[in-house]
């Protein structure tokens, strides 16, 4: 270590202020970066969900019935607590056709929002 310079610290970055935000701008980006990994989830666990009340009224899966409506039970108990998890909620049908236009989804909704 040179004579008078002492302890190098972080070198003076970051003393400007030129990045101070930058730290709130990334952890929001990553948050709704998450958010939109979970909405995605939620998406499949939906389109599983709509399967297996199909097949539980199709004729054609009547010797699995029991195996299919425990399966749904699952799914829909994955999903409440994902939505819990997350705090999430499911759009009503009302917001969701609305929605369906504008992104395609319409599944969801934030209760920020």
């Amino acid at each position: 270590m040179r004579e008078g310079q002492g302890h190098r610290g972080n070198r003076g970055h970051r003393d400007h202020g030129e990045h101070r935000d930058h730290g709130r701008h990334h952890h929001k980006s990553a948050q709704t970066f998450r958010r939109g990994r979970a909405i995605a989830f939620l998406d499949t666990l939906v389109v599983k969900r709509t399967t297996l009340q199909r097949q539980l009224n199709d004729p054609q899966f009547e010797s699995i019935k029991p195996v299919i409506s425990g399966e749904l039970k699952a799914t829909e108990t994955i999903m409440e607590e994902f939505i819990h998890l997350f705090q999430l909620q499911e759009a009503s049908s009302e917001e969701s056709d609305e929605n369906e236009g504008e992104n395609g989804k319409g599944v969801l909704a934030n209760d920020d929002n």
